[in-house]
């Protein structure tokens, strides 16, 4: 595969790359770069975890080893739970990934405490800190925090920690949503200081929850990998999705972010007296025939319905 074609299929539905000359030049001098992502252990993985995900599997594609850290450590300081639970959480996370699509051969799950809480790596969090100011540590925390209003100290190591799993796994690219800019960016401004090398880095959108919200599990509005058939289905359905609105649309995002990737073709079934079936080869056609409303929001979500049981229908085989 040519450096050219990698690098389509690496930033597609990505919000930026810091930098894209630095990927380029990474895809070109290295025979297997290796990326990484680190999750916080999570009971429910959803489509948000979803669009990383899919992120590493083009990243398999294009021939980057691939790391994924299940960050205990860092859940704990994120106030998540005990260790126990949190890593029993943490190998759910792990099954639920690799049922997802994830080649387990080309990718590696490391445990966060397995190298955390090691000499070298304890030392290295006291030399960032001695680097980094406070208001540098909050505002790089503040997208991700359970405490905003009322940080607690823990929630200012947090991310040094994160700066420093990328030097310490010997990442070329940090993966991860836009909410991660700010920690990735004090990664590539500060581990040179250390004597590591600045990361490229990727972000990924992040999605809205299907009530046109932010994503959140109080409220409810996503979908996740347990949900069944007809849940789905049933979700969609309610979904919000005004008509012709291309933008800030849950519905549509399912399309682009998780449909289009994953499907060469979309065949949108209607009823005769709508104009019957209709075939879609790219997002590009389908969001222009919604825009015009010569597609309903109705048959929108029931393409989405159906395609997104499709790539869900063998992670719940696999996670039962």
């Amino acid at each position: 595969m040519l450096a050219e074609e990698k690098l389509k299929i690496i930033s597609r539905n990505a919000v930026e790359i810091v930098t894209e000359e630095e990927l380029k030049n990474l895809i070109e001098s290295k025979e297997r770069p290796r990326a990484y992502v680190g999750y916080e252990p999570s009971g429910e993985i959803h489509l948000g975890h979803m669009m990383t995900v899919n992120k590493l599997i083009d990243l398999q594609s294009t021939g980057f080893e691939i790391v994924i850290l299940l960050a205990d450590v860092h859940a704990y300081l994120n106030e998540k739970g005990d260790f126990e639970e949190i890593r029993e959480i943490a190998e759910y996370n792990k099954k639920a990934f690799i049922a997802l699509g994830l080649d387990e051969s080309k990718a590696r799950f490391v445990l966060g405490s397995s190298y955390q809480l090691e000499k070298d790596y304890t030392l290295d969090v006291l030399r960032m800190a001695r680097i980094t100011t406070l208001n540098r540590a909050r505002r790089s925390m503040d997208e991700v925090s359970r405490r905003k209003e009322d940080p607690v100290v823990s929630q200012m190591i947090y991310p040094l920690m994160q700066a420093l799993d990328i030097a310490h796994l010997g990442v070329d690219l940090a993966v991860g949503g836009i909410d991660q800019r700010k920690i990735h960016m004090l990664a590539r401004e500060n581990l040179p200081k250390l004597g590591y090398p600045s990361p490229v880095c990727l972000h990924t959108p992040i999605l809205l929850g299907l009530d046109g919200q932010k994503m959140s599990s109080s409220k409810g509005n996503y979908i996740s990998v347990k949900d069944s058939k007809e849940e789905v289905f049933r979700k969609l359905k309610k979904a919000y999705c005004p008509a012709r609105q291309v933008e800030n649309n849950p519905v549509i995002e399912v399309m682009k972010y998780h449909v289009f990737p994953r499907f060469e073709r979309v065949v949108v079934e209607r009823d005769e007296k709508f104009g019957g079936d209709v075939e879609y080869l790219s997002f590009e056609e389908l969001a222009k025939d919604f825009e015009s409303g010569k597609l309903h929001p109705a048959d929108l979500k029931a393409a989405a319905a159906k395609y997104l049981n499709k790539l869900l229908e063998n992670t719940r085989k696999r996670l039962k």
